[in-house]
């Protein structure tokens, strides 16, 4: 009897040792909602009430961090490559084409970083940060809400070439988004969800200047483009200068997450290339574009499934990387 009850407490330590045991080092390798309940229970409430101030303070900066944990991901994965600054012989993505004069936000990043110090030092990494902020901006903005799994390291390191080269640029053809997609494992659901994100944020005029003026030089806009639309943004958004004057990306409602985003693609008010080719180049996409413009409800579900399936691209676990104490530089 007493063997069988010593097999049995064996047995049920190993069944649980997951659960008692990774919340520490991720050990296991996998991502999960709880992975700070037990070493930081106060980060996700932390996080938020940052996040909740600095939207509050200005509402661009929903989008600003929702893009952030984008464009962390689709370079090396999620792991807080994009947060670190120049420093020796490491040139920071920040420098990118895609990010330069654009990424915004980090200094959000680095409030909520201090804050998480004073609470739990060097437990809650800054790709976690990223993830979390990202939800929290979306669902203050009236998004949807969805779990994040938790438990990513920071990297040691960054890519500038992955940052110029595998993040979806807004004069991307539609097969070049694709691909870049897929080669994160995302599809092309993924695709039309996530690009939903454009429904809050700006753009620079230099972003989206070709679809306003051809080769030709008559002024003509792209034929994708509404032209009175296109005579609108032309007013701000000259053949020359201009560069970074902003417009918000969505003009019905610039300010909330819903799903008009889709109701402008279908009337040809996409701003971006890579927004417009949703309904011009693929018939898949384009249906996936009227479902999203005409049930909001289901626009949320698919975008916070994907959403959790980006934040899993190629994660950091176990002894791999480490949790920066400054998300700007790696620890030494």
């Amino acid at each position: 009897m007493a063997k069988a009850v010593s097999f049995f407490m064996v047995i049920s330590l190993i069944a649980f040792a997951p659960i008692c045991f990774c919340s520490k080092s991720n050990y296991y390798g996998y991502l999960y909602p709880q992975f700070y309940d037990w070493s930081c229970p106060q980060a996700k409430e932390i996080v938020k009430s940052v996040v909740a101030k600095a939207v509050a303070r200005e509402a661009r900066m929903a989008a600003s961090l929702l893009r952030l944990h984008f464009h962390d991901c689709f370079v090396k994965g999620c792991d807080a490559s994009l947060l670190l600054d120049s420093s020796g012989t490491l040139v920071s993505e920040k420098i990118s084409n895609t990010n330069r004069n654009s990424a915004r936000g980090f200094e959000v990043i680095d409030e909520i970083k201090s804050a998480l110090e004073k609470e739990c030092p060097q437990t809650v990494s800054c790709a976690d940060i990223l993830a979390l902020a990202a939800r929290d901006s979306t669902v203050l903005v009236g998004g949807p809400n969805w779990e994040v799994p938790l438990g990513r390291r920071d990297s040691r390191d960054a890519s500038l070439s992955g940052s110029n080269n595998n993040i979806p640029a807004p004069n991307n053809t539609f097969n070049t988004i694709l691909t870049k997609f897929k080669l994160k494992g995302l599809d092309l659901v993924d695709l039309v969800a996530l690009s939903g994100s454009h429904t809050i944020g700006n753009a620079r005029c230099t972003s989206f200047r070709q679809r306003l003026y051809n080769q030709s030089g008559n002024n003509l806009p792209d034929y994708t483009l509404d032209q009175s639309y296109a005579a609108q943004l032309r007013t701000r958004c000259p053949k020359s200068g201009g560069d970074q004057n902003l417009f918000v990306m969505d003009f019905v409602s610039p300010t909330k997450f819903d799903n008009n985003y889709f109701k402008n693609l279908l009337a040809s008010r996409g701003l971006f290339n890579s927004d417009q080719v949703l309904v011009t180049k693929n018939q898949a996409t384009l249906e996936l574009v009227k479902l999203y413009a005409e049930n909001n409800e289901i626009f949320f579900e698919q975008f916070a499934k994907s959403i959790v399936k980006m934040g899993n691209i190629s994660p950091l676990t176990g002894y791999r990387g480490e949790i920066r104490k400054n998300c700007r530089m790696m620890n030494y």
